[in-house]
């Protein structure tokens, strides 16, 4: 049997997406994660901020792997409702987002995100996200 953290590690190496962005998953526990990605040049929105998708992206990750760290061994989860409230604007070294489930289920999973910009200036609370995860067929 797999531990939790191995298992969403092995996940997390397969995802390209991810590897673009440069992300990193910082934390794999069950119910919980946290994934950090470095605000780059090639992220920004046109003002010099992390453009809003890199939020998306690492939030419903984050959520998405809290998702399946409460899910048996094999299985797999997909996004199928993921909303996002930007609450200010991303500047700093680097945006975290920290995912956890609200409330599992076998059919559905309900998950949170929050994702802070991080840099000399401190951290910064930047936007939250809250969805639905489902189990899939690997």
């Amino acid at each position: 049997m797999i531990d939790v953290e191995s298992r969403l590690r092995g996940s997390f190496a397969r995802q390209t997406m991810m590897q673009t962005l440069g992300a990193e998953l910082e934390e794999a526990a069950e119910g919980r994660t946290r994934i950090a990605a470095p605000i780059a040049d090639h992220v920004l929105q046109q003002q010099g901020f992390a453009h809003a998708a890199l939020a998306f992206a690492i939030g419903d990750s984050a959520a998405g792997y809290a998702a399946l760290s409460v899910m048996p061994e094999g299985a797999e989860v997909v996004t199928v409702e993921m909303k996002i409230n930007l609450l200010s604007p991303a500047v700093g070294d680097r945006l975290v987002a920290e995912g956890r489930v609200i409330r599992p289920g076998r059919r559905i999973v309900a998950v949170a995100s929050d994702v802070f910009a991080e840099g000399d200036k401190g951290r910064k609370h930047v936007a939250t996200l809250l969805g639905t995860m489902v189990p899939v067929e690997p």
